[in-house]
């Protein structure tokens, strides 16, 4: 039996991006049936590959309902009113600003649902710049992140969008603790997440790092690096090309190491201790590098595996579903979308089979029944789109440009 603990829990989704959409999907996954409200334009991510829909939308929209509706009208207000007041959740990630302007805020929804969880995925909660716009990048610019990811010297973003993925987590989170609570009161209902205060609690233990280090020595030293200026722990090259990426973070990680390698380190009393090995940072860097770089990825696979040494291969994207760990039942959900074939991951943890599920939906795609559901007629379901407050899914939406042969 397929694992559903919210079956029967109504969502509505006003995401746009990630941070809603991805919120919304994991509570998908679990069950709840989401509904995509989105307005005449489309998520922004409908649009980003080749004018056409990007892995986002497959990825975090697949198996959800999607209704088109203009919430500038008062014609689109009405529906989404009597969607919320269907609904157990409403969860969005638009603009203060805009928020108010269309009349999705929690004011808004209570009052026509007054027992509605409402979440607000934001840029800021509370404070001085409570009404400012914040992205993913700019969270991690904001909290620290991005200081100690430098390109070539300069801040760099990271690749995935992490702070808007975990500011999703932290809403299903609150979600269920207020599905949980029988006593659960009007204000634990209000739920604001911030990408900036997300990304102070991501970097809650940098920060306290920092301030201990101070303390005690007096002065501020900063350690940089991704690989917590562990020698040893990082990424090294192989004989043939292939990048392996080692977890050397104890003393005895390194005894195994030097072992596994054959190193002549091995049993060296002057790097035995991590804090010895710090200080001679650069001369343990160069012969963890040079003892990787004399193997093939094959041989230091087998050496570190017999060793009990936790590693493994920096795996391009176009791989990284074919070992099989990805291929064990359960890992992956099998997609299908405009006649193209996916294998998308599913929400970790959940016990039972894949069922399958519906593919991302297009624009509009259940807007008339979704209409008739709410007690629309055919009649005013029809003068709704006929006047541009609501709208239905038409053919060619969002096309993907065609590749052009470059021969």
């Amino acid at each position: 039996m397929t694992y559903k603990p919210l079956s029967g829990k109504r969502v509505i989704e006003l995401g746009t991006m990630i941070a809603a959409p991805f919120a919304t999907h994991i509570l998908s996954q679990l069950g709840a049936e989401v509904i995509k409200v989105e307005p005449p334009s489309g998520d922004t991510t409908r649009a980003l590959v080749r004018g056409g829909p990007s892995g986002t939308i497959v990825a975090y929209s697949h198996s959800k309902q999607a209704i088109c509706l203009d919430l500038t009208t008062e014609g689109g207000k009405q529906v989404f009113r009597k969607l919320v007041a269907s609904a157990d959740v409403v969860i969005h990630n638009l603009a203060p600003s805009a928020a108010r302007k269309l009349a999705v805020t929690a004011d808004d929804c209570m009052a026509v649902n007054p027992g509605i969880v409402h979440v607000h995925i934001k840029g800021y909660t509370h404070g001085p710049q409570a009404d400012d716009l914040m992205t993913n990048p700019i969270a991690e610019a904001a909290t620290g992140a991005m200081d100690d990811h430098r390109v070539d010297g300069r801040p760099t973003r990271f690749g995935p969008s992490y702070h808007d993925q975990f500011a999703g987590t932290y809403a299903v989170i609150r979600v269920l603790a207020a599905m949980m609570d029988p006593h659960v009161s009007e204000e634990a209902r209000r739920i604001e997440i911030g990408l900036y205060e997300t990304g102070l609690h991501l970097a809650a233990r940098d920060l306290a790092g920092m301030q201990l280090k101070t303390q005690l020595l007096g002065r501020l030293e900063k350690e940089g690096g991704g690989e917590f200026s562990m020698p040893g722990y990082g990424s090294y090259l192989t004989s043939d090309g292939r990048w392996l990426y080692l977890l050397v973070l104890t003393d005895a990680h390194w005894a195994k190491l030097t072992r596994a390698l054959d190193m002549p380190e091995d049993g060296a009393p002057e790097f035995a201790r991590l804090r010895d090995r710090k200080k001679a940072r650069d001369v343990v860097e160069e012969a963890v590098r040079l003892s990787v770089s004399k193997l093939t990825f094959a041989e230091a696979e087998a050496r570190l595996k017999a060793a009990g040494l936790g590693h493994n291969e920096v795996m391009p994207l176009e791989r990284v579903l074919e070992v099989p760990q990805a291929r064990e039942p359960g890992k992956l959900r099998e997609v299908g979308f405009r006649g193209l074939h996916f294998e998308v991951p599913e929400f970790a943890g959940i016990p039972g089979p894949v069922e399958p599920g519906l593919p991302p939906p297009e624009l509009g795609e259940h807007t008339q029944a979704l209409l008739a559901e709410l007690g629309y007629s055919a009649a005013e379901a029809e003068a709704l789109l006929a006047s541009g407050a609501a709208r239905g899914h038409h053919e060619g939406d969002f096309a993907w440009a065609p590749v052009r042969d470059k021969n």
